[in-house]
């Protein structure tokens, strides 16, 4: 797999013979290993060990309902209360970041209504910040450190 403009971290990789799967600490299993899973992983790992997500509030690839359909988004970070805080749609590498990425995270978000929505495919990653008065999104400079 291919570095991404994250971290380097460590992760159990194994052949079987659905293909190369990696160990994913989070869900406690092993999970085939796809460009998107490797910058799943890696986001997983930078949240945890870099901006303070504890690993019990950060939960991943589990079913929403979205107007009767059924979303699953690639991870949301909760608060102490058990709010969701931050939704990440992760892509593969090679897929362009675009406003159809920022509309699915925003999708999933109707239901989950978090502060933040970050976009990445652990090389470009984007954070935008939900105003609390108008209910908008705009940019930030910065993916928030947990704060708790």
């Amino acid at each position: 797999m291919e570095e991404l403009n994250l971290p380097r971290f460590q992760f159990k990789v194994k052949e079987t013979e659905r293909g190369r799967e990696i160990w994913d600490e989070f869900r406690k299993k092993y999970v085939v290993l796809t460009p998107e899973e490797w910058v799943r992983q890696h986001f997983l790992k930078f949240l945890n060990d870099y901006l303070k997500y504890p690993k019990s509030l950060l939960k991943t690839e589990f079913e929403i309902k979205y107007n009767k359909l059924k979303k699953r988004p690639d991870i949301v970070a909760y608060d102490r209360q058990g709010q969701p805080l931050l939704v990440v749609e992760c892509k593969a590498p090679a897929v362009k970041i675009s406003n159809d990425t920022f509309q699915q995270a925003a999708i999933y978000n109707q239901t989950l209504k978090a502060r933040y929505i970050v976009i990445t495919n652990g090389m470009d990653h984007f954070c935008s910040e939900q105003n609390l008065e108008t209910g908008t999104f705009q940019l930030i400079e910065k993916i928030p450190v947990y704060n708790s």
